[in-house]
């Protein structure tokens, strides 16, 4: 077996398995590794077409980034598992007219590029069953055809602690509702709740400190493509506080209504619900172990959603998803 040794950007040099090449070094200096976006990619040999190993450095590579969330933003690519969900993403990248996203196509041995997924322009591999198991981290391959390395999207920002953002327009376009998820750490609860702030017509979603990645494998089969397409931040309080301090944007939060505390819980209503049709707001929620944090508490005026049978909460993404649909932007249905 020979090798080919191909630069990345983490490690220097990678070795990618093909039974028929010579041993060969391609070097690559920082301004050919990487793009007018700013975005590093990994380079792979031209004369690759199939990887039977799950050894494989190049597949080692694409397990560290669906496992490993520091690795993920390192290379600013993320592991995305299944056929709709990449089709649900190249679908909202073409109707925005922006190049793709696909750095690789990586399709199990026999099976045909999906219709949707053909682009001429997207470099295609195929693996055996045993690769894709590898991949995908589904024991059964059966299901997973297909496989796509994408680049994390410039819509998705990462707030360094001194940064301080003075066009805040960059992080939402049209910061009219968004959602702000407080230490939510069960990816598939984030993943819902992004897909469901997608349907129903929110601006974007702010992570504060503790929530899952964004791009997290369980994140990115429960949103089914929606962390592609939402602008997301990932920051603290200081960005928050001054995102909604330069558009005047009420603070709501979510919180079970319940005796004895200092601060009540209003439940939500169709009064309430026709305030605020016109007002830009941020709808906060917590986690299910812990709920809001101190800040978001008492920074926030609480709301609740009535129920029967003696139920204290319900689960904070079904929750979030009646929130969401009740104060998406002009809402007829409720009020």
């Amino acid at each position: 077996m020979h090798t080919t040794l191909v630069s990345t950007v983490h490690h220097r040099l990678i070795q990618v398995s093909h039974s028929h090449t010579k041993l060969s070094t391609v070097h690559f200096d920082q301004s050919q590794r990487s793009t007018d976006d700013g975005i590093l990619h990994l380079p792979l040999p031209s004369h690759l077409k199939f990887i039977s190993s799950p050894s494989n450095p190049f597949v080692k590579h694409c397990v560290k980034l669906r496992q490993s969330s520091s690795y993920r933003h390192l290379h600013r690519s993320a592991l995305v598992v299944g056929t709709t969900p990449i089709r649900e993403i190249l679908e909202f990248q073409g109707l925005r007219q922006g190049p793709s996203k696909v750095d690789c196509l990586l399709l199990l041995d026999g099976a045909e590029v999906p219709k949707g997924l053909c682009d001429s322009y997207v470099r295609i591999l195929h693996v055996n069953s045993m690769v894709m198991r590898k991949l995908s981290g589904v024991q059964s391959s059966d299901s997973i055809e297909t496989v796509a390395l994408m680049r994390i999207p410039t819509s998705f920002c990462n707030m360094e602690d001194n940064q301080r953002e003075t066009n805040f327009r960059n992080w939402f376009p049209s910061p009219h509702r968004i959602l702000v998820l407080d230490g939510i750490q069960d990816p598939g609860n984030v993943g819902t709740l992004l897909r469901s702030a997608m349907a129903f017509r929110w601006d974007g979603v702010f992570l504060l400190p503790g929530c899952c990645d964004p791009f997290n494998e369980k994140v990115l089969r429960a949103a089914r493509g929606a962390s592609f397409q939402l602008p997301i931040v990932s920051g603290k309080w200081v960005h928050l506080e001054a995102l909604t301090t330069e558009f005047e944007m009420k603070l709501l939060a979510g919180h079970p209504e319940s005796m004895g505390e200092s601060k009540c819980s209003s439940s939500i209503s169709k009064k309430l619900v026709s305030c605020l049709a016109d007002k830009p707001l941020c709808l906060i929620l917590g986690s299910e172990g812990h709920g809001l944090s101190d800040q978001s508490r008492q920074a926030c005026e609480l709301i609740n959603i009535p129920m029967a049978g003696g139920f204290e909460s319900l689960n904070v993404s079904v929750a979030g998803g009646i929130f969401l649909f009740l104060l998406q932007p002009e809402n007829r249905i409720f009020i």
